[in-house]
């Protein structure tokens, strides 16, 4: 089963990195989709940045069949504690049921804990970040900016990134949702990952 809504879920928690999925979430946004947030309750979340979030709805209210997809940002409270274990048994749930998780920084180390890229190729800050986690998925790691498995093995498919790679994050986001056909895709990255000032023809042509 593969998620068939146009609803993106995030999930935010306090110190998350907000940054990260930037570009992201805005980008989906203008494409037709809606973002709904997630959190452990309904209680309003602070940001890495300082910035307020109110919570649409809760994390017992999540269900992997209402949504195309969830993303996981970093946030302080992966590297120190099990706070926020319940998104990464959530993240199982999804790709269990074939619908797609977005995972970057942080919350790589989570899936990792979870044993979600013991078998799924997977990228993150660092391999010794992910291995300090104790995993058994090291022999999948792969030095790049940002990795998508498709899921072939069977379940979701799985995009993960480091922390500074937020621009890569999100065209991985773009090709596995087909927001994009290729070549608009290639435009987008040049853009905002290169200011390529050529690519915006690209994306106004097509």
């Amino acid at each position: 089963m593969t998620g068939s809504s146009r609803t993106v879920h995030l999930a935010v928690y306090d110190t998350f990195a907000d940054w990260e999925t930037g570009h992201t979430t805005a980008h989906l946004a203008r494409n037709g989709y809606t973002v709904r947030t997630v959190g452990l309750s309904r209680e309003p979340v602070t940001t890495m940045g300082g910035l307020r979030v109110q919570p649409d709805l809760t994390l017992d209210e999540l269900r992997a069949q209402d949504s195309a997809l969830l993303i996981l940002t970093g946030a302080d409270a992966w590297d120190t504690g099990d706070e926020l274990a319940p998104f990464a048994r959530a993240a199982r749930g999804f790709l269990d049921a074939g619908v797609p998780v977005a995972a970057i920084c942080g919350a790589t180390a989570g899936l990792a804990r979870e044993g979600l890229l013991d078998g799924r190729m997977h990228t993150s800050a660092v391999s010794f970040y992910l291995a300090a986690t104790g995993y058994a998925g090291g022999s999948r790691y792969v030095d790049a900016d940002a990795v998508t498995d498709t899921g072939a093995a069977g379940g979701g498919g799985l995009i993960t990134a480091g922390p500074t790679e937020p621009v890569a994050f999100a065209r991985e986001v773009f090709a596995l949702l087909g927001v994009y056909g290729p070549e608009k895709l290639d435009a987008w990255y040049r853009l905002f990952h290169d200011s390529d000032a050529s690519a915006y023809e690209v994306l106004q042509g097509e």
